[in-house]
């Protein structure tokens, strides 16, 4: 068992203030939990910038800015290989924490390391160049020397197994929650964010970052399929920033039928975001391939059926809440839309089993998990 005084250091670089994405809401939440429900130990958060005094959850946490600021490989390189070590040794550290797929080769601190997915292996034309080079090399060295990995879906466990020769036993899936936000709106409420952001009609919606795995393009190209089939006012609405790779999507945008059916509404905070999604006729999330997909679970959570690809993690996280889809097929994603739009008995039913669905993922149990991962690296 731990000592009743452990110090644990936490790799916090990604808890950036009205920025937090999938892996920045996972270490987020997991640790808000985690620190309150183990006051017996020191945790020491390492940023790489200047941080929100929001991000320090309790007394026990201490808050160290780690120089350089780490967002190119090779500041990836110095920050984890140089500053990292540097740093555990300074404050005498027991247990690491690293919750977004980096760690340091330099340190024999043992380490608890999040893998939330290997989408560089799979797709490595969506990533520049630079990144994926240092990713395709550095993982593997990571999942192999980290002492225990903790991942968000048990597709992720038997893909990192698989692609890095990883023991199974050695990898514990940690799955995603959704933030309290994330829930069923009023009748009156739903009219308003209809009005507000689809001009009063319903709509479809998408959220998320916009790169070229999140297959924005096919998923216009299905909506301008549907409104062809379908003489409807139904809406389309975007919700994300631009991230790398964008150059397809603008063209799409300013040339497609029905342009001025897709609403861009851009990156949102969690008030703004939850009621977009939840105000919203059904989201599709065709993606190319998620570790786990977050925006799914947010809208079965706020009583909002999905529209989900048949690949990687997504089948697993929607379960019998979603219509599944072929991510390359257009056709296939505006059939699907056409098919909830005119079947209110299956969007109903999908709805009823949302709720079952999300009984499985919980951030409370999500914290649990990791902790427990995190100690079999010092039991």
């Amino acid at each position: 068992m731990p000592s009743q005084d452990m110090r644990i250091a936490v790799n916090t670089r990604l808890l950036l203030k009205g920025k937090l994405e999938g892996i920045g809401w996972f270490t987020y939440q997991t640790l808000e939990r985690m620190v309150k429900d183990h006051p017996e130990h020191e945790f020491f958060f390492f940023f790489d910038r200047p941080y929100d005094p929001a991000f320090v959850f309790a007394p026990n946490v201490t808050p160290v800015v780690v120089h350089p600021q780490a967002r190119h490989p090779i500041l990836f390189y110095i920050w984890f290989e140089w500053s990292i070590p540097y740093m555990l040794r300074k404050y005498k550290i027991d247990l690491f924490l690293s919750p977004d797929s980096y760690m340091s080769l330099s340190t024999k601190v043992p380490t608890c390391l999040v893998i939330h997915d290997l989408a560089f292996e799979h797709y490595p034309e969506h990533f520049v160049l630079s990144h994926r080079l240092y990713w395709t090399h550095y993982s593997p060295l990571f999942a192999r020397k980290a002492c225990r990995i903790a991942t968000v879906s048990t597709f992720s466990k038997e893909d990192i197994s698989k692609c890095y020769g990883i023991a199974p036993d050695k990898i514990d899936v940690v799955y995603n929650g959704a933030h309290d936000e994330y829930k069923p709106l009023a009748p009156a409420e739903r009219e308003e964010v209809k009005k507000h952001y689809a001009d009063g009609c319903e709509y479809f919606v998408f959220a998320g970052a916009l790169h070229p795995r999140k297959n924005i393009v096919n998923l216009l190209k299905a909506f301008v399929i549907f409104k062809q089939w379908q003489r409807t006012n139904m809406k389309l609405v975007i919700a994300g920033r631009p991230a790398w790779k964008y150059d397809e999507v603008e063209e799409m945008r300013a040339t497609m039928p029905f342009k001025d059916d897709v609403k861009w509404v851009g990156y949102m905070n969690v008030d703004e975001l939850s009621k977009v999604i939840g105000g919203s006729y059904a989201l599709v999330y065709a993606s190319l391939f998620e570790g786990f997909g977050i925006p799914i679970l947010e809208a079965l959570q706020c009583d909002v059926p999905a529209i989900v690809s048949n690949t990687s993690s997504m089948p697993e996280v929607a379960g019998d809440a979603a219509l599944l889809v072929d991510p390359s097929d257009p056709g296939d994603i505006a059939d699907k839309m056409h098919l909830i739009y005119q079947d209110e008995a299956l969007r109903n039913k999908l709805i009823a089993n949302a709720r079952e669905q999300i009984k499985k993922f919980d951030w409370n149990k999500s914290a649990e998990r990791l902790w427990d991962s995190m100690m079999k690296c010092v039991q």
